[in-house]
């Protein structure tokens, strides 16, 4: 594995275990499990990333959603022809603001995994247990889609604006604390999180052209 690939599998790993691991043990990672291992410079950059994770926590979220919508449909989980549309798209407009579209296609090809990641996971949990599945299904074009396009532009905004906090090695410990208050503020749940650790590998370096 390369080392870029290596540090991005760590990152993925650490805010799936480590942050689920303070959020049990402390019960406030925002409080206790940044101030006990990461210098207060480092905690105060690590804020800055907040506005992505945030972001990925929120679209991870909305999977819930559109896997309400497809389940016990002909629907399937992978929409190929859409992803590729997004894909385009956000290459296109990160050329605009200056961001490296290879870059930028990156980061979103991760949150469209980690997006099917939960909606698996949800699927094998209704299929385990019918009394927990959804007994509304929402509209995915009118009430799903319209969110997700608003975070896609927002998460462009974001890693313009993260320009400055992503490159360097210090931005693994960064990305991993930012995962860590998302994680907490959105209150994700085990499959949520991991889904998390799913969206951030490509994050840290995802900068200018």
């Amino acid at each position: 594995m390369r080392p870029h690939r290596l540090r991005s599998a760590l990152v993925s790993a650490c805010v799936s275990v480590c942050v689920s691991s303070a959020v049990a043990l402390s019960g406030a990672v925002p409080a206790v499990a940044e101030s006990s291992f990461a210098p207060p410079r480092t905690v105060a950059e690590a804020r800055s990333l907040t506005v992505l994770t945030d972001l990925f926590a929120e679209r991870l979220l909305v999977a819930d959603k559109v896997a309400a919508a497809k389940y016990g449909t002909t629907k399937p989980i992978d929409d190929p022809v859409r992803e590729k549309a997004i894909l385009d798209d956000v290459a296109a407009r990160a050329v605009g603001l200056g961001l490296d579209p290879e870059a930028v296609t990156a980061v979103f090809r991760d949150q469209i995994e980690a997006n099917r990641f939960v909606q698996r996971g949800l699927y094998a949990r209704w299929d385990a247990h019918p009394e927990l599945r959804p007994t509304e299904r929402p509209d995915l074009v009118k009430e799903a889609r319209p969110i997700l396009d608003r975070i896609t532009t927002e998460l462009l905004d974001a890693l313009k604006e993260t320009e400055g906090a992503r490159p360097g090695d210090a931005c693994e410990l960064r990305l991993v604390l930012a995962a860590g208050r998302s994680a907490y503020g959105y209150r994700l749940d085990g499959l949520h999180l991991e889904g998390l650790g799913r969206a951030v590998p490509s994050v840290c370096g995802a900068g200018g052209r």
